[in-house]
């Protein structure tokens, strides 16, 4: 059935503004990579205290997950995300208003817990706004939401840095999330409520029953379990790559903060190539599952991650293109285990609690990467701690070699 000019209408507006709700999530959190070195000289912190400041964040974040997952396919995306952004732009600014360990851990774990309803949120609406048929290529395409966003980030707590020191880092992301939250809470269409501009077909049936029923069968697919156990290796290796890389590159190769700043964007700008060209490989050639396709990339990966540990000291030009490809390798499997197979396995009534769920278990990962990287680096230099990442993209692809296909064959 094709959709009406109405529909279609409210699908772009789905579309444009959960990207840029979820693009704009990322300027409260790879901000934290950027001035790292600074706070730590101009407040006398230590690499374990940064570490722990990181493991405040992922710890609520990776909690917050699994409920917000529950809560989403409740009350729909559009207020899940606004009101979650609003929280955000409270906690971001606390955190620039801090001066103390205690007072960094508390306000960065308050955002980890706001941050915790982006994703569920916007996997729920656009598995509502989107034709399940080619679902890989165009959340393949909206996916590179997270490394727009992140390279936004970067580049403007730079630039905020050089010129206005690290607090001005904090405060003004925190009012621009606030206009992005009001905006979704007033002009997002609730598709995924069954409201006139659903998607074709209609929207399903959203008794109580109907959605205890799709969580249970969520819950009891193995597959969402083996998506989850690859995706928290994943997530170890994007999340010490989104906090540390800038630290590496200025620390451990001797780049000037800023450059070391703007450098750390190859590795999101790799990865929005890697997004789209992944997700539409994974609609087009059906011969090898999503599970499957993610495990051949995460190999793929290891050795990119072997190359990039070799060249990182030749120079810039090296060092970014070895990054961009250890990007656009991660970030393919990343957005497809987390998206558009999520999606797959939740169906209409339960895509935000198996993105949730995934999500979550990807982020219980990426709470080891503070103790990971900082332990890795004590014992046995940066040159172990990519040998520890290729290890883990390993073990990635691991967890998905069998299974069945693709989960739920998509509708036509």
């Amino acid at each position: 059935m094709n959709p009406s000019a109405a529909a279609l209408t409210a699908r772009r507006r789905v579309w444009a503004l959960t990207w840029l709700g979820y693009a704009s999530l990322y300027l409260a959190r790879k901000n934290w990579s950027v001035v790292k070195p600074r706070v730590r000289d101009a407040l006398g912190l230590g690499l374990g205290d940064l570490a722990f400041i990181d493991t405040a964040y992922l710890l609520t974040y990776a909690l917050g997950q699994f409920v917000a997952g529950l809560i989403g396919d409740r009350i729909g995306a559009r207020r899940l995300m606004g009101l979650g952004a609003l929280g955000v732009a409270v906690a971001t600014a606390c955190f620039g208003a801090s001066s103390g360990l205690t007072f960094f851990a508390l306000s960065f774990a308050l955002n980890g817990l706001a941050q915790a309803s982006g994703w569920p949120g916007a996997t729920r609406a656009m598995a509502a706004a989107t034709d399940p048929a080619h679902r890989g290529a165009v959340m393949g395409w909206w996916a590179t939401c997270y490394q727009a966003g992140g390279i936004a980030s970067t580049s403007l707590a730079a630039w905020l840095l050089g010129r206005y020191g690290w607090r001005s880092a904090f405060t003004v992301p925190a009012a621009l999330i606030a206009v992005m939250g009001v905006a979704l809470l007033v002009a997002m269409p609730d598709l995924d409520r069954g409201g006139a501009n659903s998607t074709a077909g209609g929207a399903p049936p959203e008794g109580p029953e109907a959605l205890r029923a799709a969580r249970r069968a969520v819950l009891g697919n193995p597959l969402v379990w083996r998506y989850g156990a690859a995706y928290a290796a994943i997530k170890l290796i994007r999340y010490s790559l989104l906090f540390w890389l800038p630290f590496y590159l200025r620390e451990g190769l001797r780049f000037d903060e800023t450059v070391a700043g703007y450098l750390s964007n190859s590795f999101e700008l790799g990865g929005v190539v890697g997004t789209i060209a992944f997700g539409a490989l994974t609609d087009r050639v059906r011969v090898l599952s999503r599970a499957q396709w993610s495990a051949l990339s995460l190999a793929a990966l290891g050795l990119a991650l072997v190359l990039y540990a070799q060249v990182s000291s030749l120079g810039v030009a090296a060092n970014f293109a070895a990054m961009a490809l250890v990007g656009a390798l991660l970030f393919g499997p990343d957005t497809v285990l987390s998206g558009c197979a999520a999606q797959d396995l939740g169906g209409p009534l339960a895509a935000a609690t198996a993105a949730g769920f995934v999500n979550g278990m990807g982020s219980l990962g990426a709470i080891a990467q503070g103790l990971f990287t900082v332990k890795l680096r004590a014992a046995y230099g940066w040159q172990g701690v990519f040998v520890g990442f290729v290890v883990l993209s390993l073990v990635g692809a691991g967890c998905l070699l069998v299974g069945p296909r693709n989960g739920p064959a998509p509708k036509t």
